[in-house]
C-alpha cells in the first residue's frame, strides 16, 4: 500500500470564485461574490501596521501593504528584509505583535487558523515543492480538488464529470496533461513546481503567494511561468515573491521593495531600480 503523507494546509481551499478588478478603490465584477469575503473596494489584501518581532530582532516593522483584485504584485527585497514573515503572517502562521491583516474588506486574518484562512481562498506556494510523490500528477489534483476529505477518501471517491473537467484544465494550461499518470516522484524540478501550482488552481484561490517559483527552472520554463502568471492575474490575485529580475521585469507592473520588516519603495521595475534607497541596499550599485 502507498505511504501518502498528511494533506498540507494551504492546499486546504474550499472551491471559490473569483473577481475581476484592480485598484484599491475598483469595484469586482466576478462570476460568484463568496460568502464572507467582501472586496467591493477594489483591495484583496489590506496590511496595516504590521510588526512581528523574534527574540528582540522585528522581523516586520510597522508594514503597510495594499494588494488590489486581480492584482500581480512582486515583492523584492533582500535576505532578511521580511518577505517569508510578511507571508507567514498572511497565512497564519504567524500571529502579529501589532497591526491589522484583512482579506477582503472583512476578514481578520490575525483572528483566523491557518485551515480556515486557507479555506476562504489564500493558496501559498513554497519555494521548494511539495507535492506527494508517490502518487500520480493526477491523484495530486484529485487530492489537492477534495481537500475537505481524508487523503484515502479522497482518493476512493468518485469525481464528478465537473471536477475531472476542472483538472483536465489544469492539467492543459499546465502543459502537464501528458505526465496526467506519471507518479509525481519521476517530475522534474520545474514540472513539480507547476504541479504544486496546479494543486492550488484547482480549487480557484482569490489569492496566490508564491514563493520564489522560478527558482532551479530552465530558462524554457522561467518563460512559461511568466506567461502563466499572466494569464492568472485579473481572474487572480497574486503576491510572487523573487529575487530573479529578469523574472520580475516580464510579469510585474507594481514592484513593492521591502528593507528592514517595512516598506522601502513602490512603483514599477525600472522606478524601483531608479530609486537611491533602493539602490544603496538592495541592488548594490
Amino acid at each position: 500500500m502507498r505511504s501518502v503523507p498528511p494533506v498540507h494546509p494551504e492546499f486546504m481551499l474550499e472551491p471559490i470564485f473569483d473577481q475581476v478588478g484592480s485598484g484599491r478603490e475598483a469595484i469586482g465584477l466576478g462570476r460568484r461574490r463568496e460568502a464572507g469575503l467582501d472586496t467591493r473596494h477594489g483591495t484583496v489584501l489590506s496590511l496595516e501596521g504590521i510588526s512581528v518581532s523574534f527574540d528582540g530582532f522585528k522581523a516586520l516593522n510597522d508594514l503597510n501593504l495594499y494588494i488590489g483584485v486581480g492584482e500581480l504584485r512582486c515583492i523584492i527585497g533582500p535576505n532578511g528584509a521580511g518577505k517569508t514573515t510578511m507571508m507567514d503572517v498572511i497565512t497564519g502562521k504567524t500571529r502579529p505583535d501589532s497591526g491589522t491583516a484583512f482579506f477582503g474588506d472583512t476578514l481578520d486574518l490575525t483572528r483566523m487558523s491557518e485551515c480556515q484562512i486557507a479555506q476562504a481562498g489564500i493558496g501559498r506556494k513554497f519555494q521548494k515543492p511539495t507535492v506527494f510523490e508517490a502518487l500520480t500528477v493526477f491523484e495530486n489534483l484529485e487530492l489537492a480538488l477534495k481537500a475537505d476529505k481524508s487523503v484515502w477518501a479522497s482518493l476512493l471517491a468518485r469525481l464528478s464529470g465537473e471536477q475531472r473537467q476542472r483538472i483536465d484544465e489544469v492539467l492543459t494550461t499546465l502543459r502537464l496533461l501528458p505526465l496526467a499518470q506519471r507518479q509525481a516522484g519521476l517530475l522534474s524540478h520545474g514540472q513539480k513546481q507547476f504541479l504544486e501550482i496546479g494543486m492550488l488552481l484547482v480549487q480557484e484561490p482569490k489569492l496566490l503567494l508564491l514563493d520564489e517559483p522560478v527558482a532551479g527552472m530552465t530558462d524554457a520554463e522561467t518563460e512559461f511561468t511568466a506567461e502563466l502568471f499572466r494569464s492568472l492575474a485579473g481572474r487572480h490575485s497574486l503576491m510572487v515573491v523573487e529575487h530573479d529580475m529578469g523574472f520580475v521585469g516580464s510579469i510585474a507592473d507594481h514592484v513593492t521593495v521591502l528593507h528592514q520588516g517595512s516598506v522601502l519603495a513602490e512603483g514599477s521595475l525600472a522606478q524601483v531600480q531608479e530609486d537611491e534607497r533602493v539602490v544603496e541596499v538592495y541592488l548594490g550599485r
